[in-house]
């Protein structure tokens, strides 16, 4: 799923609350971030109802990326009940992000 400036508490914050929700900020230009999105999907669809993968285009959302301080991209946050809990940047393997999605979960 997309999500913009617009939708970003309804999509991140408040689902939050029920499951967790990983945040891949991105953009089309960067390839690492494509490297990135199938491994990232992959690990969170193995979670099922359990997790759920949002993204965040950097070029279209400037208020997010701002208020989370985006400064390099790809860079993942898992966000539970409405904060982040745990983040990486960078292309990393899927071991790694389930590791992360794990300590979301705890």
């Amino acid at each position: 799923m997309d999500v913009t400036d617009t939708n970003f508490e309804e999509e991140v914050l408040e689902k939050s609350k029920e499951k967790v929700v990983v945040v891949d900020f991105w953009a089309e230009w960067c390839a690492p971030c494509n490297m990135l999105a199938p491994v990232l999907d992959a690990a969170v669809k193995s979670y099922g109802e359990k997790a759920e993968l949002v993204k965040v285009n950097v070029d279209e959302a400037p208020k997010t990326s701002n208020k989370y301080m985006i400064d390099a991209i790809p860079n993942v946050k898992l966000f539970k009940d409405g904060e982040v809990v745990t983040e990486f940047k960078g292309v990393v393997p899927e071991d790694t992000i389930k590791q992360h999605i794990e300590k979301a979960l705890e």
